[in-house]
């Protein structure tokens, strides 16, 4: 589990996102040489530190192994939210090993691979939180109510879907049940959790540009104007965005702005791969907190600069500023660089826009 979950976090996907190597995932599976107890863990060496426990019933009779997680426990109890211990249980008995909820993998059902799945969102979505704390406390200092609150905030996904026809709907409440069974995260169905007496249209749009967005991709999406709208709307605000490709049968007019973010298919019958798209829509929650942090670490302070967490699109044109800019807009994304043909694209039709990769914005302010 170890070997799978350093994989999964040291992948490609967060690579162009957290600079280097990406996320650095650590091991601490055997006693140092000649030492009762694995080497310690410094918080100091990085920003924010999760230490996963592992807790079986191996870990739980070794007496050197209990006292190295008690001491780990300590320790992130001392530090506050920037460290914390993330204890996971794969018997009831290691969820003694630390004062920390565990996350309790022994209650897990499903296949192997279903419950690896269901571990990585749900310590992906712990990553997401711990995050959005630094991001705030940056903002406002290490013991501020708002780093508490950002904390404990839910990670709200909007499911955008098409009630005409096909199986939108039925797919949105399945996925919609599948987001409640976990802890810490929200869903935005539709026009049913907004309050009566309050605008709609507002609220549907609103709602869009604070979440991240599950666009469910049936025959009908792309016919549908409020479809169209939410899936502008979260392209044109940088939100966190996925599609289930669940065609049936045929998309007579393809939406142009469904592309350029990742795509999971799911059958639209058999609804077989919820826990997928939950999984990816997570992975791209955490990848958009890494590339906030790693701009602020930066300390660089250009406000003709405008960071957008993907590849450019022309639609991300709409996301410059209007007026008030001294010289050429510029927009940086995460590496690696455009493919020449797309430069070209935007050489043709927005030529004052300037684009640049992180790693090149960075050589030039260097």
């Amino acid at each position: 589990m170890a070997k799978t979950l350093m994989s999964h976090f040291r992948r490609e996907l967060f690579d162009s996102v957290a600079g280097g190597t990406g996320l650095s995932v650590l091991f601490r599976s055997e006693a140092a040489p000649g030492e009762p107890s694995p080497l310690p863990i410094d918080p100091e060496s990085a920003e924010t530190t999760a230490v996963i426990v592992l807790g079986d019933e191996h870990m739980v009779g070794d007496p050197e192994w209990r006292g190295y997680v008690e001491g780990l426990s300590r320790e992130a109890e001392a530090r506050g939210l920037r460290m914390r211990v993330l204890p996971v249980a794969f018997e009831h008995q290691a969820t003694a090993l630390t004062s920390e909820q565990a996350i309790r993998c022994d209650k897990f059902t499903g296949s192997a691979e279903a419950r690896t799945s269901r571990l990585i969102a749900e310590l992906t979505l712990e990553l997401c939180r711990m995050l959005r704390h630094y991001l705030v406390r940056l903002e406002h200092g290490d013991d501020s109510e708002e780093a508490l609150n950002a904390y404990l905030e839910k990670v709200t996904i909007f499911l955008s879907h098409s009630k005409h026809a096909g199986n939108g709907e039925a797919i949105a409440k399945a996925l919609r049940g599948h987001l409640h069974d976990g802890k810490g995260l929200s869903s935005f169905f539709d026009v049913n959790d907004i309050p009566a007496g309050v605008p709609f249209d507002r609220v549907l749009l609103n709602r869009v540009r604070q979440s991240a967005v599950v666009a469910i991709h049936t025959d009908s999406f792309s016919s549908r104007e409020w479809c169209r709208r939410e899936i502008i709307e979260a392209k044109r605000h940088n939100v966190p965005l996925i599609v289930a490709n669940c065609i049936g049968d045929r998309d007579e007019r393809g939406f142009p702005y469904l592309g350029n973010v990742p795509i999971v298919r799911m059958d639209p019958v058999g609804m077989d791969r919820l826990d997928d798209v939950i999984g990816r829509i997570l992975d791209e929650v955490l990848r958009d907190f890494l590339w906030k942090c790693r701009i602020e670490v930066t300390g660089v302070s250009d406000p003709g600069v405008t960071f957008i967490p993907r590849p450019p699109e022309l639609i991300s044109l709409a996301a410059l500023p209007k007026s008030g800019m001294a010289g050429d807009p510029m927009m940086v994304y995460p590496d690696p660089p455009l493919s020449r043909e797309e430069q070209r694209l935007f050489e043709a039709v927005a030529p004052q826009v300037e684009l640049r990769s992180f790693t090149e914005w960075l050589a030039e302010k260097a």
